[in-house]
């Protein structure tokens, strides 16, 4: 590049991909309740009847508000029909958005908070209640239901669902929380990885470019937090999915080589790399016009390729830095919530622990009453009919 100005970089997340233009809105709901913090929508199965069995799930971390299009999207238009075929079955779905779903965990269980108990007030007939959420909802949830268990405040559900949420903690990229610090023309980046949620679901988390890993002051709070008002909701039977493989198979991601490469314009030179086990890994080399920032690691897992649901976060690093120059992708996609903490079973320090097929674990190491996994590694939250069949499965009757 011939002047001296930064390239502009789109300031969507490295999570999640910019929502599609022109996705196509979702259907108007037959209601719509507003709290401090956010809202719930809700479909009945059948409007003339209203609320009689409610179901309600709770939207995860990203930046900015909870999106209905998106929320309807990725559950009805994808591979499965969820939402139409949870209604066919006589249950109410209510969607839990946030004005904010970067903010802290425990202010979002707020709104969740709120959400069951309006569904309570608004219930025609004594039929329990389903709640949980995809991703950080089902932490979010988690925490409400717990929370009110704590405080002696009826919650009246009889099941607590989590899909693909990070109850031993999610993971994004040490290199790619230090780009996000690195580019500091896009500091809505930097931002999202500093954000009250990222700190708290992430396992380890660096704060500035110098930062070392580790897990961060907030994560160690909340759960302290939910430790405190008692680490689980006890009353409903509680269930979980993972969208990552149980039989111990990767995603294909092979530690320590190259992910994205830049090699001309501003960033040319830049390198990120896959998270290899041992001391002193190279996971990143940023540069730009005069800085060179090598970025190392030391005692962490091959915790990349790991069997867990996935996010392109590689691919979308990889499509922000084309707009800067010529750039290669090599690896698009890592492990953002391993099979592993999505089950409740294990820790996330030790390779094996990660790579261990579910079937070598007894079934009560988990702190779920029961759970399900993917057939393969697939995207984070995304809603098959194997998903689907499970909940349905366990719904109340």
């Amino acid at each position: 590049m011939t002047d001296q100005t930064e390239p502009t970089i789109t300031p969507f997340g490295f999570l999640a991909p910019k929502p599609p233009e022109g996705i196509a809105p979702a259907p108007a709901p037959d209601a719509t309740w507003e709290f401090p913090g956010g809202r719930a929508w809700v479909y009945y199965s059948n409007s003339k009847f209203g609320l009689k069995r409610p179901v309600l799930l709770s939207d995860g971390f990203e930046n900015g508000p909870s999106s209905l299009a998106v929320l309807w999207d990725g559950l009805e238009r994808k591979d499965f029909p969820f939402v139409s075929e949870l209604r066919s079955r006589g249950y109410d779905l209510i969607l839990i958005g946030y004005d904010e779903r970067n903010a802290s965990i425990l202010e979002n269980a707020k709104v969740a908070t709120a959400a069951i108990k309006k569904a309570i007030e608004e219930r025609k007939g004594t039929a329990p209640l389903t709640v949980g959420g995809f991703s950080m909802g089902g932490l979010v949830t988690r925490y409400a239901l717990a929370k009110m268990e704590a405080e002696d405040d009826e919650h009246e559900t009889a099941l607590y669902v989590s899909i693909d949420s990070p109850h031993r903690g999610a993971w994004v990229p040490i290199g790619l929380q230090a780009l996000a610090h690195f580019l500091t023309a896009t500091p809505a980046l930097s931002k999202q990885i500093n954000s009250a949620a990222a700190r708290q679901l992430l396992w380890r988390h660096i704060e500035t470019v110098e930062g070392t890993p580790a897990e961060d002051e907030l994560r160690t709070k909340f759960l302290e937090e939910l430790k405190r008002v008692g680490g689980w909701p006890s009353i409903p039977r509680k269930i979980g999915f993972a969208n990552g493989s149980g039989d111990g198979t990767g995603n294909g991601v092979k530690p320590g080589v190259d992910a994205v490469k830049v090699t001309t314009g501003w960033f040319a030179g830049t390198d990120l790399r896959t998270q290899e086990s041992g001391d002193n890994r190279l996971v990143a080399r940023l540069k730009g016009l005069f800085q060179d920032k090598p970025i190392r690691t030391s005692g962490l897992p091959d915790i990349d390729g790991a069997p867990g649901g996935t996010l392109e976060t590689f691919g979308i690093a990889g499509l922000n830095l084309k707009k800067t120059g010529k750039t290669e992708i090599k690896e698009s996609t890592v492990c953002f919530v391993p099979t592993v903490s999505a089950l409740a079973i294990r820790d996330l320090d030790e390779t094996e622990d990660l790579y261990a097929p579910i079937s070598s674990h007894r079934r009560d190491e988990s702190e779920l009453d029961d759970f399900a996994f993917a057939p393969t590694n697939e995207e984070h939250s995304h809603m098959s009919e194997h998903l689907a069949t499970f909940i349905f499965d366990n719904l109340p009757k």
